[in-house]
């Protein structure tokens, strides 16, 4: 098991740039392996969770190629020259590889089953796989499919138009992966804006996508052809480096070639409204997806009140976050976020213990926490719980801690962070 150490350092002024967007790096590699041709992708998160993913497609006889630690090769097959897996599909911890995996799966000719870690078999399947079986698809797994391991026989589908209960990405990409290999229409509806990367994505490999106020849908039978992808920095890592400026008063960080996609930039936002001095500047934009620079200084920070819409644009970033309000003046409430219940652990939970441990004064509720502050954090040691943002969030919270903090397990944090201590050290020693 792996600890970072840290401890609070000099105020610092650090430029950064973060490696590939999580969410873009899955998708590049799945559209690319169900495209017909080439596929080239620049800027790869090397992270285990997109390690899973490139090991699933290979499996199912597509060949790719690392031509370097962050530029991957894909020669794409097509949905039909997907081949039947002889073992089971490892997902590892990645809730993204499975669920979208499963919209392509569903259609294929041929059986396979999907398999992940302790965490992924306490992670809720059956939003993907019920809306899968209106449309034909025959899954079967534990607890009549709500959980993994699962099992496909791949089958014809129909399109269908599908009111989400909740606003989920991984959920309407699944559907929308399915539905290109349907007949007719395939419709998702949210009940609000979840990221958009799918729908990014898939005109630049050639597909018509209709998007209107709160549904997109796909045409059955379109094929997507092999291009070129270039991934921007991942705005939901640059907020842990954003973030660590706000906890150590005089400081200021600096990302450049980050992913400014707005249903991801609700961090931002919130910085903002708790007082930060925050600079956003568009350079480009890189496969329909906005990049830019993004500046975040402290300043006297103020409890707020945040849910609703605000939620799924920031969902992944709120226990880091929850750090930055123990610094803050007043309440900071966050509600309307029960989805952090199932995810790689239950981060309502695991936020408000560990942040205790360090003497933080957090209450959990059904959907949210909330913060009272500024409280002065002290030394302590914490865990990851296997949870990659729980490690990167009490990292941060050490930074602005009177005494040393250990976290143990953060080896986690390579799912989505690979190089992360070093960018703590970069931190730590004041570097640009």
């Amino acid at each position: 098991m792996s600890t970072i150490r840290v401890s609070r350092p000099k105020p610092f002024d650090c430029t950064f740039r973060v490696p590939g967007d999580k969410s873009i790096s899955h998708r590049s590699i799945m559209f690319g392996a169900i495209a017909r041709g080439e596929t080239l992708v620049e800027g790869f998160l090397p992270g285990a969770d997109c390690l899973s993913t490139i090991s699933a497609f290979r499996q199912m006889g597509v060949d790719i190629e690392r031509d370097s630690e962050t530029s991957v090769r894909i020669l794409g097959r097509g949905f039909d020259g997907l081949r039947e897996p002889v073992q089971p599909l490892d997902v590892g911890n990645s809730g993204t590889t499975i669920r979208l995996l499963l919209g392509i799966l569903a259609g294929t000719s041929f059986f396979s089953t999907v398999v992940g870690d302790d965490s992924i078999a306490r992670r809720p399947m059956g939003r993907v796989v019920n809306p899968l079986r209106e449309m034909g698809a025959q899954i079967y797994g534990r607890q009549e499919g709500r959980f993994t391991p699962l099992a496909i026989r791949g089958a014809k589908l129909t399109g269908l138009t599908y009111e989400s209960p909740v606003a989920s990405a991984q959920v309407k990409s699944c559907l929308l992966l399915a539905g290109l290999s349907a007949d007719g229409v395939t419709a998702v509806r949210e009940p609000s804006r979840s990221r958009d990367h799918t729908e990014r994505m898939l005109p630049a490999f050639g597909v018509h996508v209709r998007t209107s106020e709160g549904e997109v849908s796909v045409q059955g039978g379109q094929s997507l052809a092999g291009t070129q992808v270039k991934v921007p920095g991942d705005i939901s890592s640059a907020a842990f480096l954003l973030a660590a400026a706000l906890m150590v008063p005089g400081s200021r960080v600096t990302i450049d070639d980050v992913g400014l996609n707005p249903t991801r930039t609700g961090i931002l936002d919130a910085f903002h409204m708790m007082g930060a001095e925050v600079a956003v500047e568009q350079t480009g934009m890189w496969c329909n997806e906005p990049v830019g620079r993004v500046t975040v200084q402290a300043d006297e920070l103020k409890g707020i009140e945040i849910g609703g819409k605000l939620i799924p644009r920031l969902i992944d970033e709120i226990p880091v976050l929850a750090v930055v309000a123990t610094q803050a003046a007043g309440e900071t409430v966050i509600r309307d976020a029960a989805e952090l219940k199932v995810k790689e652990t239950n981060r309502i939970s695991t936020t408000a213990q560990e942040l205790r441990k360090l003497g933080a004064h957090v209450e959990e509720t059904d959907d949210g926490l909330i913060i009272s502050g500024p409280t002065p954090l002290k030394g302590g040691v914490c865990q990851s719980r296997g949870d990659h943002r729980i490690g990167m969030a009490m990292v941060i919270a050490g930074l602005g801690a009177a005494a040393e903090v250990c976290v143990e397990g953060s080896e986690a944090i390579d799912i989505s962070f690979p190089g992360f201590s070093n960018f703590i050290e970069k931190i730590k020693c004041g570097q640009i």
